[in-house]
């Protein structure tokens, strides 16, 4: 049964991924269920990983504030599929260099905070990147909507992919 947990979560973390670009609200949802699934995969009547309910409860509350934070904005935000490509390949190579973290003796907490703003950053670089592309000048920053846009698909896209992240640093806590 571990097996079909672990499965089911990569896949609803893959899917999260192309929600990103397709239906941005739905994408931080698909990501929480997947780490609540992960969080049931046993062996032995153990947990695989660490995953407990204090840390469920923090990342619901955090997908319920995003997700509300996305049905509150102007539907023609809603739409934008602008940027999205760099956001989410910025925080994609941001978790994996805060997951480089690892490689320093420090406690769990400090791996994850160290994943959060690898990830943070990941998503403002490639943002910043964006907006260097002739497609993304109508959002660079002196346009007056880089922050406007920037927490609107950055914020979504920071809490999907931090999601992910999770299993990931309590991987390389237990293991190395």
């Amino acid at each position: 049964m571990a097996l079909f947990f672990i499965i089911s979560s990569c896949v609803l973390w893959l899917l999260s991924l192309w929600l990103l670009r397709v239906k941005q609200i739905s994408a931080p949802f698909s990501s929480f269920i997947a780490l609540v699934l992960l969080s049931l995969a046993e062996r032995n009547g153990w947990q695989l990983l660490p995953i407990n309910t204090t840390m469920l409860t923090g990342w619901l509350c955090m997908t319920l504030v995003v997700m509300f934070a996305c049905y509150l904005q102007p539907v023609a935000v809603r739409a934008q599929t602008k940027g999205w490509g760099y956001m989410t390949g910025g925080a994609l190579a941001g978790l994996a260099v805060g997951l480089l973290g690892s490689s320093f003796p420090l406690s769990v907490s400090v791996l994850y905070g160290i994943m959060i703003l690898g990830v943070v950053a990941g998503i403002f670089f490639g943002f910043l990147l964006y907006t260097n592309t002739p497609d993304g000048r109508p959002v660079a920053p002196r346009s007056g909507f880089f922050l406007k846009y920037l927490l609107a698909k950055g914020f979504p896209t920071a809490i999907t992919v931090m999601m992910g992240g999770v299993p990931l640093v309590l991987l390389l806590a237990m293991y190395r």
